[in-house]
């Protein structure tokens, strides 16, 4: 991929997720860990057993993130680069400690000295490549004591100076929207209650499609989110200008879903806006993106396109609102393989 962007006249932007944690993606089944800080006898994860996890650390270390480094190295200067780092792992660690496989000693030592380790490395060695770490999306860490959560936890790694800031809403749902005006709970609050308490309902901004607002979380849509986020993530850490990248690649259709919470090969979901820098606020968010790319799955189904059993099963890929949980609709793939059918959903459905 670098090798042929370095061909263009000019160079093509490439963005890489780096996704590969030890007891990666703790609290789902679809894209579990591929390096494990314990594995079973079969290869997969044995997300129950604590430690140190230094077998895995030391796997990623070598194994993933120096090679990693070495080539972006050799582009660095030649092709525009951008990194996405872990998607969901911080905010597992901020909200799902609750969750055995998250909150066990092996998987936080995996995480916060995984992401450190990755991001402190690729900034000595390419220190203009920019660096966002993932921040999940207002349905998940938009209430208040969830955003101060996370936080807390970017203030505790000693991370901000050398990020460009945050990714939002990978592989997700949750629309763009339109930012409101700042109305804070108290003086200093991160939390905006221009919409909440059945305030200013008529106003675009305030649109709610996953009924977040009666739940007092004003992350509404992803502006919102992080207008909320900026001023939460400056408690913690003076002086902190982060900035974001939203992915853009799914979330044409806002109201699609019956349950927000999920997040599964979404049946009836739509292509969003095309990549683009012209965002709806500069000052904060320098893109939107197709980080996810669209027609690849989410996750399986019980049973593969091949009638095989699938041993990635998530609970949440046969929800209500995933394609393949009603009659009549093909079965989907593990998870990051093509789905044809939902491509042309996408493309059907797609407001760009």
């Amino acid at each position: 991929i670098l090798a042929d962007s370095a061909k263009k006249s000019p160079p093509h932007l490439v963005v890489f997720i780096v996704y590969d944690l030890p007891n990666r993606d703790c609290h789902a089944k679809a894209s579990n860990g591929e390096i494990c800080c314990y594995p079973n006898s079969d290869g997969t994860c044995n997300y129950d057993m604590s430690g140190d996890c230094a077998a895995g650390i030391n796997q990623y270390k070598t194994q993933y993130i120096d090679p990693f480094v070495a080539v972006v190295r050799q582009y660095a200067d030649r092709v525009p680069i951008a990194l996405v780092i872990e998607p969901d792992s911080l905010p597992n660690l901020a909200t799902n400690l609750g969750d055995p496989h998250c909150g066990n000693s092996a998987t936080q030592a995996a995480y916060t000295q995984g992401i450190p380790y990755a991001i402190n490395s690729f900034y000595n060695a390419v220190p203009n490549v920019p660096m966002y770490v993932d921040a999940a999306h207002g349905g998940w860490l938009g209430w208040d004591d969830n955003l101060q959560k996370f936080a807390q936890l970017i203030a505790s790694l000693n991370i901000a100076s050398k990020i460009r800031g945050f990714s939002t809403n990978v592989a997700n749902y949750q629309p763009i929207g339109i930012q409101c005006p700042w109305q804070p709970q108290s003086q200093g609050s991160s939390r905006n209650d221009y919409c909440l308490n059945n305030q200013h309902q008529s106003d675009p901004c305030c649109a709610d499609p996953c009924k977040l607002e009666g739940q007092w979380n004003p992350g509404n849509n992803e502006l919102n989110y992080i207008q909320g986020l900026t001023v939460g993530l400056r408690q913690h850490i003076p002086n902190f200008q982060p900035h974001y990248i939203i992915d853009s690649g799914r979330n044409g259709v806002a109201n699609m879903r019956q349950d927000c919470a999920n997040w599964c090969n979404i049946r009836g979901a739509g292509v969003g806006l095309k990549p683009t820098t012209n965002t709806a606020n500069t000052t904060l968010v320098d893109a939107y993106y197709w980080l996810k790319t669209p027609g690849e799955s989410d996750g399986c189904t019980q049973m593969l396109p091949n009638g095989q059993a699938c041993k990635r099963y998530d609970s949440m890929c046969g929800s209500a609102d995933s394609i393949g949980s009603r009659s009549g609709e093909p079965r989907a793939p593990e998870a990051g393989k093509w789905f044809d059918y939902q491509i042309k959903m996408l493309a059907e459905n797609a407001h760009m």
